[in-house]
């Protein structure tokens, strides 16, 4: 018996020793979705539109953030990064004074959104700037999707931020989220959903939705590098997040009348005047046709 104990102790050991050693061994490529609500800085929707004298400096806060994080996976041996800029028109970050070693997806509409560009070739997932889901209290600038639409989405009965919307297409092609940053409510939704092991780094802390207490800028420039390279490190104790299928989505709206165009649409039922509910066995699939539901709210 002590035998066949000691046996598969070390079979074990020597499999998780294989299994990481691979890991270490594949060339490791990151791919970072950043929103502007959560950079810092960032505390009224007049920063973050671009009608407003007050974008321009957000812009910059927003390429500082990003490039704090893309130095910390360099410095962690990361050879490739995918950025795509995910906030509003999608044309928000400085294109010219990101770091020039990684890509950049820039504009809208994009099939994925907030998404685009992810496949099974990435290693992990970072969200950059993100907010906390519409009805947060002290989280700054709180909406899901649409402000002006959405009241809330529930995916399999959980309500859902932007962050598990997302972090599930990622998990459609098997690659985990290994870190967010953005407010201190948005850092606690995101390991409740995602993992209290997800490295999340809050550049502030939210006093009202259009207040907050932020950190000293080199501090957070410097937690925001340091929580990369923390990421990478542990990058082979993450696992991709998906709910398990059928997928059952519900999409509350504000107003009665935002329901009635998305009603139309055959596989779709209007379970409450204000809510609208259909089934898919594809998450990809379920996502592209709730953004095709959120536009139609957004258009009444």
């Amino acid at each position: 018996m002590k035998k066949i104990s000691y046996f598969l102790a070390f079979f074990f050991l020597f499999s998780s020793f294989f299994s990481l050693a691979l890991a270490q061994s594949k060339p490791l490529k990151i791919y970072i979705s950043v929103d502007m609500e959560g950079i810092w800085g960032v505390v009224h929707s007049n920063q973050v539109s671009a009608e407003s004298p007050e974008y321009s400096a957000a812009r910059r806060w927003m390429v500082e953030d990003v490039n704090a994080v893309i130095n910390g996976l360099f410095e962690a041996g990361v050879q490739e990064i995918v950025v795509n800029d995910s906030h509003g028109s999608m044309r928000n970050i400085l294109a010219h004074e990101i770091n020039p070693k990684v890509s950049l997806i820039s504009g809208s509409p994009k099939p994925l959104s907030m998404m685009e560009g992810i496949d099974e070739s990435f290693s992990g997932v970072i969200f950059v700037g993100y907010h906390a889901r519409a009805g947060s209290q002290s989280s700054i600038l709180d909406h899901t999707i649409s402000g002006a639409a959405v009241y809330a989405i529930r995916i399999n009965g959980q309500e859902m931020p932007e962050l598990g919307i997302n972090a599930a297409i990622a998990g459609y092609y098997r690659v985990p989220v290994i870190m967010l940053t953005g407010d201190e409510e948005t850092c606690r939704q995101a390991r409740a959903l995602l993992g209290k092991d997800l490295v999340t780094v809050a550049v502030k802390e939210g006093v009202g939705r259009y207040a907050a207490k932020m950190l000293p800028r080199e501090l957070a420039l410097k937690k925001l590098t340091e929580g990369a390279k923390e990421a990478v490190a542990r990058i082979t104790g993450f696992k991709p997040f998906l709910p398990a299928p059928p997928y059952d989505f519900e999409l509350v709206l504000h107003n009665s009348n935002q329901a009635e165009l998305g009603a139309m649409i055959p596989q779709v039922k209007r379970v409450e005047p204000r809510t609208l509910r259909f089934q898919t066995k594809d998450y990809l699939e379920g996502f592209k046709l709730l953004r095709v539901l959120i536009a139609l709210a957004s258009a009444s």
